[in-house]
């Protein structure tokens, strides 16, 4: 009986390895592919940068033109080098990799990025101001301390995790979730995981529409994420040759945004979902063609200039730096050379530390790597855990304020959340840098102390918020405890919230903070 089911494993075993499928590439093609998909996001964010939430809301029309020729890249990275942020990101956890290994701390990350010279912005920022007052991750990146969880950044600086795991959309998920929590929650997060996934797929296919399907095998079914990705997929089927008319029903389902204290209530979207969606819209209309994706996502509007560069990049790995037009290649030689900002790393850099990341991800995943060959063994995609923010939150209306809190300002407010919008600044740029103290109470009591910096680097993207009050009416009181004539915190609007959305029944307008109800 021992024998027999000795047997019966070795049966089992030898079945299971057998069904492991490996995929076998030259070390000379691995490189191009990982140099294609540097390339293509560096080629895609900078004809895109132009764009950038100049068109919210709206397609940008074929008659308006974007500029073009040799020698746009290598003056734009030199002229205009905050652009590259989803570059610059990216390449602070290639570095932290470099330094440390594979299994650097995501402290060390957290770290790395929250102390870097560069400006960042929504959740980024939300998670740099958290690490530096000791809220490392996964906290940094939660919606409840951290308003912009769901907005577009992991997504923009993905693209490492997914090209240093070819073919291992697992693997890259396993990178995106320690690192993409610095930042992101939720929907947040899942661009990410689904954009990092489309690369390691786009090492084993050369086709888009098997990509991008089998990468949204890694989302939860049950998040708004998964479901908008998929109403692209669906809408692509009714209209396989107008993209304007799925632009039309996305906007239609998915542009309004409940998370961002920027997004809401206005046309501005920088929510992950929808510019996902734009993403895939791109590379679905663009059907393999560079010229058709990098135009498409780019006239998409909203995030102009990160959407192309996630688009541009999976296709450039698809296809291979040797296989981009030569069009789109322009000047890019120029380029190659030079550091991107506030990094040590050039494109020429990290084609090479990329080809070297990967190598070593194939290795620890099962693959080999003989001289010149290199067997990848490949994952089917799994599901990531499902995770959701703002849960039962809605935003109910906004107070437009737009003032500077002398000594202190009071409101009141109907509802269960509220977002206080606004920041600290110096009123002389020769004055030095300073901390604005303030303190803030809701119905009499003191809930939060809050350090608001001037320097822009460092600064609180929102005075405060509170997600889980309880429901019903309240008072709400910021005190400036170190009030100057050299300094100016400026309080601009706040956003009140309600554990059930609007209807047409049931609305609250407010003037100068004192509500008033709708009849209908």
């Amino acid at each position: 009986m021992k024998k027999i089911y000795t047997f019966l494993l070795v049966c089992y075993f030898m079945a299971g390895h057998a069904q492991q499928k490996y995929l076998t590439l030259s070390k000379e093609v691995l490189h191009d592919k990982i140099k294609g998909g540097w390339a293509g996001q560096t080629i895609g964010v900078t004809f895109g940068g132009p764009m950038e939430f100049r068109y919210n809301g709206t397609i940008i029309n074929e008659y308006q033109p974007i500029p073009w020729y040799d020698g746009y890249l290598k003056k734009t990275m030199l002229e205009n080098p905050g652009l590259y942020d989803d570059l610059y990101m990216d390449l602070t956890f290639v570095d932290v990799f470099e330094k440390e290994g594979l299994d650097a701390p995501v402290e060390s990350h957290a770290k790395a990025y929250a102390n870097a010279g560069y400006a960042l912005w929504h959740a980024n920022q939300a998670g740099r101001y958290n690490i530096l007052h000791n809220i490392m991750p996964p906290q940094s990146g939660h919606w409840l301390h951290n308003p912009h969880a769901d907005c577009i950044d992991y997504q923009i600086e993905c693209d490492f995790a997914g090209l240093m795991s070819p073919g291992m959309p697992n693997t890259a998920s396993r990178i995106s979730d320690k690192i993409g929590h610095i930042m992101n929650y939720g929907d947040g997060w899942y661009g990410g995981v689904f954009l990092g996934a489309c690369y390691t797929l786009a090492f084993t296919s050369n086709n888009i529409e098997y990509i991008i399907n089998e990468a949204l095998k890694t989302i939860p079914k049950q998040s708004e994420y998964y479901k908008c990705i998929a109403d692209v997929i669906k809408f692509y089927k009714m209209y396989p040759n107008d993209w304007k008319k799925t632009w039309y029903a996305l906007q239609e389902r998915w542009s309004e945004d409940i998370g961002c204290p920027d997004g809401v209530f206005t046309p501005f979207n920088i929510d992950a979902k929808l510019n996902s969606a734009y993403v895939v819209l791109g590379l679905l209309y663009g059907k393999g063609d560079f010229t058709k994706t990098i135009e498409i996502t780019t006239r998409c509007g909203q995030d102009a200039d990160c959407n192309p560069s996630s688009a541009c990049g999976i296709l450039g790995t698809m296809l291979g730096y040797s296989k981009i037009p030569a069009y789109w290649k322009i000047g890019l030689k120029e380029a190659e050379d030079i550091d991107f900002k506030y990094t040590t790393i050039s494109l020429n850099d990290v084609y090479e530390i990329g080809l070297k990341h990967a190598l070593q991800t194939i290795e620890r995943n099962g693959g080999k790597v003989s001289g010149n060959k290199v067997s990848i063994l490949v994952q089917k995609p799994e599901v990531v855990r499902f995770e959701q923010s703002f849960e039962q939150v809605y935003p109910v209306d906004k107070i437009f304020v737009y003032k500077s809190v002398k000594d202190q300002y009071a409101f009141d407010f109907e509802g269960t959340g509220v977002v206080m919008k606004g920041v600290a600044e110096k009123k002389d740029k020769e004055t030095k840098e300073a901390i604005l103290n303030v303190e803030v109470y809701i119905d009499d009591k003191l809930v939060e102390t809050v350090e608001m910096p001037t320097e822009f680097r460092t600064r609180k993207h929102e005075i405060f918020w509170n997600y889980q009050l309880p429901k019903g009416k309240h008072k709400a009181v910021l005190k400036l405890l170190n009030p100057s004539a050299q300094y100016d915190l400026r309080l601009n609007d706040i956003i009140i919230y309600n554990d059930q959305p609007n209807t047409a029944d049931n609305q609250t307008i407010y003037r100068f903070g004192q509500p008033r109800k709708i009849k209908p």
